[in-house]
């Protein structure tokens, strides 16, 4: 699906690391929430979980870490992968990376 419909979306910003990664948030009618954004490439960056999320990438390259692993994976466009709720996660991107984020 390359569009959402019939979707509310929150005007200001989310903008984190000094706008290195900026993304909106889009409100379904169910009530649902996803934020919709871009990371530039740069050094690695360490995001914070409150909810479960998927991260859906729509174009670009990174390399993540996830939760307890030590090793880093390469992802692209059209990969995706999951975090826990209250955990952490490290993200570097290779080129400017779009992303959706799927919470809960």
């Amino acid at each position: 699906m390359s569009q959402f419909d019939d979707v509310s979306v929150v005007k200001k910003a989310n903008v984190y690391f000094d706008g290195r990664c900026v993304s909106h948030t889009v409100l379904f009618p169910d009530g649902g929430r996803k934020s919709v954004g871009v990371i530039l490439p740069g050094a690695p960056l360490t995001f914070n979980t409150g909810a479960p999320e998927v991260m859906e990438l729509t174009d670009g390259r990174c390399r993540v870490r996830l939760p307890g692993a030590s090793d880093w994976r390469t992802l692209g466009a059209g990969q995706s992968f999951e975090v826990p709720a209250d955990s952490r996660f490290d993200i570097e991107a290779l080129e400017t990376l779009h992303y959706v984020c799927h919470f809960g």
